[in-house]
């Protein structure tokens, strides 16, 4: 019997135990977070992504859950350069290693290169795909080359014709000198 997992409710230990692999495409909408961050919403955006489950042996040889996770996605975003739409690729290859509880996570996550999570019966793998791809969001989206160039200055034509009619300071100073003179 071929056991099934799902990813809103993913049982880490049973998954890596079984050595199994779940894949996904869904509807970038679905994430609301990404969503929110997106220039031009569009329902034909897709997030794709697969996990990978194994045990591996830990420091004290007993079995220990992993997951091998890949998303990829390709969003439009602001170009912080020419301010138009730029189309960013988001692309997620990460390893994770469980551990029993929040406190073993936290102490062992700074030291490990892999990221350390908590195994649950119900963990939320579309919601770690989110996170993820969150955190593949560049500072400074922008074009390599923007399709026009970005406009470094500002015109106001309003601002330059009262800068024209303003009289020199100079000239004034001027004419009262040679006032005085008469």
């Amino acid at each position: 019997m071929t056991r099934e997992f799902v990813p809103g409710r993913l049982d880490v230990n049973g998954f890596a135990e079984a050595g199994a692999s779940i894949s996904g495409s869904d509807p970038v909408r679905n994430y609301r977070r990404l969503h929110a961050e997106l220039v031009e919403p569009s329902d034909e955006l897709t997030v794709q992504w697969a996990a990978t489950g194994e045990r591996r042996s830990g420091a004290d040889g007993s079995a220990v859950p992993w997951m091998h996770l890949t998303a990829y996605t390709l969003v439009p975003m602001v170009c912080q350069r020419c301010l138009g739409a730029v189309d960013v690729g988001l692309d997620v290859d990460r390893w994770f290693r469980f551990v029993s509880d929040e406190a073993i996570a936290a102490a062992e996550d700074e030291e490990s290169e892999e990221d350390v999570l908590v195994a649950s019966r119900d963990f939320d793998l579309r919601g770690l795909v989110e996170d993820e791809l969150l955190m593949e969001i560049p500072v400074t989206p922008r074009h390599e080359v923007c399709p026009e160039p970005a406009r470094l200055s500002a015109a106001d034509p309003d601002f330059e014709t009262a800068e024209g009619e303003k009289p020199n300071p100079f000239a004034v100073l001027k004419q009262l000198k040679s006032d005085e003179d008469k």
